[in-house]
């Protein structure tokens, strides 16, 4: 009777004992991620400077923050910069990945380099591309103009048209090696015969990306676009901030950009809260189709 009753908690406990070890992460996260969230929620029906009682004023900050012209921009802007940098970041991360996966020299110094700028944070990114953007002293421009090509030269940052694109591409450079071993893990584990059954088969290279490769690593891909698109919605503070500022004329402000000036600058933080909310419903609803209709067929 002992001994199957002291069976019975040994099989309890070890069965607990991996819901245990994640209660103080739950608990981090909730204090940090959880109850900030609710509380920004309810104070974006209030209007509060942050330091004077709240004032409620129901959904009224939501109204001002549709209306606000450069809030809208800053979500037109943050549109742009989503879609430039998850095609990006994909796409030249999958052809990295192809281009090592065929065992090439120096694979690991490749995969090593190119994975570096990882490492690196958003503000030590930031400072050394906005030096080689820089149009007087800039590696960028000098490089070009080496190569007999003055026709390109651009004030990158500072040209409202392209600027958006510069800061951009920063991003995907810093990125490219994360989602690049991601689809390297994920081309590796594709089984080798059914290539050798394709080439039977009289299939081409083409024919194998496209019929065994991507179906293969579909999964894979479907994470990568995931953490792409909501990677650049929200998390482009830091980079934005370090590097244009929002600016020129606010050709780089972005959702997140605006709504921290508007609470620490313009002292109304139930507008940039209901920002805030807006963006992350936006951000969900995102993510939520996207990832429906890339697992769609997996269903």
């Amino acid at each position: 009777m002992f001994k199957q009753v002291s069976q019975r908690k040994k099989r309890l406990g070890s069965s607990a004992f991996p819901y245990v070890m994640t209660v103080p992460a739950l608990i981090l996260f909730t204090i940090f991620v959880i109850a900030p969230f609710i509380y920004g929620f309810y104070t974006s029906f209030y209007q509060w400077d942050g330091l004077s009682d709240m004032k409620y004023i129901g959904i009224k900050n939501y109204i001002y923050a549709l209306q606000d012209e450069t809030f809208r921009l800053s979500l037109k802007n943050t549109f742009v910069y989503a879609v430039v940098v998850t095609i990006f970041k994909n796409g030249i991360g999958l052809g990295l990945a192809l281009l090592i996966a065929n065992q090439i020299r120096g694979k690991a110094f490749c995969r090593t380099a190119l994975y570096m700028p990882v490492t690196f944070s958003y503000v030590v990114v930031g400072v050394l591309w906005t030096w080689i953007y820089n149009p007087t002293f800039g590696i960028l421009n000098g490089m070009l103009e080496w190569l007999g090509l003055d026709g390109l030269i651009q004030g990158w940052l500072s040209d409202p048209n392209i600027a958006i694109f510069s800061v951009a591409w920063v991003d995907i450079w810093k990125w490219i090696g994360f989602h690049m071993v991601l689809y390297l893990s994920a081309l590796q584990s594709v089984p080798k015969t059914l290539y050798e059954a394709a080439r039977i088969d009289g299939a081409n290279k083409f024919d194998e990306f496209i019929h065994i490769t991507i179906p293969q690593i579909n999964s894979i891909i479907v994470l990568n676009v995931l953490l792409a698109i909501t990677g650049a919605f929200v998390n482009n503070y830091n980079l934005v901030n370090v590097m244009t500022g929002g600016g020129p004329f606010n050709s780089t402000e972005t959702a997140l950009t605006y709504s921290v000036k508007t609470a620490f600058s313009y002292r109304n933080l139930g507008k940039a809260n209901a920002m805030s909310i807006i963006l992350f419903a936006i951000v969900f609803i995102i993510g939520f189709l996207q990832f429906k209709m890339m697992t769609k067929d997996a269903d």
